[in-house]
């Protein structure tokens, strides 16, 4: 396996073991690095990374490179994975291949005003790559990349191409708008008109509001459920 390259403004860090790329992430960060950092951990058993964001708009409209991120991962596996693989993406950060749970996203800020412009953001994506258990019976609704036809899929190459087409998509977002972004996601997002529970809260899972805000109907009213709910340690 290669050193993964980005594109220009983006670097690279490599860790190793059981140091989690996210956390590691949060530290530069907070230290004052610069955005475009992306730090991973490619094991033998899941690829782990983390990038590094500088927003210049509030946290509520910086919140957007969730699905950004995780649209970002349906173009990179893509462009990769053999054309019948499908990927599509759960609003809270999930990622499923196939129709099962795969990959995670995770967020992290500086910021927790929704109307404030955060110093930093970080997304983590985890990926098992091989299952750990013999039986993957046992777990039906859980999958790994590798278990899903993509075997020929390098961990550093679906690395580099998910940081390249994340980058397409915030170059398109800074020019365009959300609109784009909507479109692109609401093709790949899961469970809509579904019924979930999320944040304590049951009912139909009507779509989102202009800034991927959940539109959760129960038998009383709407609810809108920010995006700003998923920052850990908020």
């Amino acid at each position: 396996m290669s050193t993964p390259t980005f594109p220009p403004l983006f670097s690279g860090l490599a860790v190793e073991g059981q140091v989690d790329p996210f956390d590691k992430a949060c530290v530069e960060a907070a230290r004052g690095c610069d955005g475009g950092l992306v730090v991973y951990n490619l094991g033998a058993n899941a690829l782990r990374a983390a990038i590094v964001f500088a927003p210049d708009v509030t946290l509520e409209d910086a919140m957007a490179m969730v699905p950004l991120c995780g649209v970002g991962f349906q173009h990179a596996l893509g462009a990769l994975a053999p054309p019948e693989v499908a990927v599509h993406l759960d609003w809270a950060g999930g990622i499923r291949i196939n129709g099962a749970s795969c990959a995670a996203m995770r967020v992290a800020t500086s910021e927790t005003n929704p109307g404030a412009e955060p110093d930093w953001l970080v997304i983590g994506l985890s990926l098992p790559l091989w299952p750990d258990s013999d039986d993957p019976g046992t777990m039906p609704d859980q999958t790994t990349l590798y278990a899903e036809g993509c075997a020929d899929v390098q961990a550093d190459a679906l690395l580099e191409s998910w940081v390249k087409h994340t980058l397409v998509g915030i170059n398109t977002w800074q020019e365009a708008g959300a609109a784009p972004l909507h479109k692109d996601w609401r093709g790949l997002a899961h469970g809509i008109g579904e019924e979930i529970t999320i944040n304590g809260l049951t009912g139909t899972y009507l779509g989102v509001d202009e800034r991927f805000g959940m539109l959760l109907r129960d038998a009383e009213t709407t609810h809108l459920i920010p995006l700003t709910t998923l920052l850990e340690g908020s």
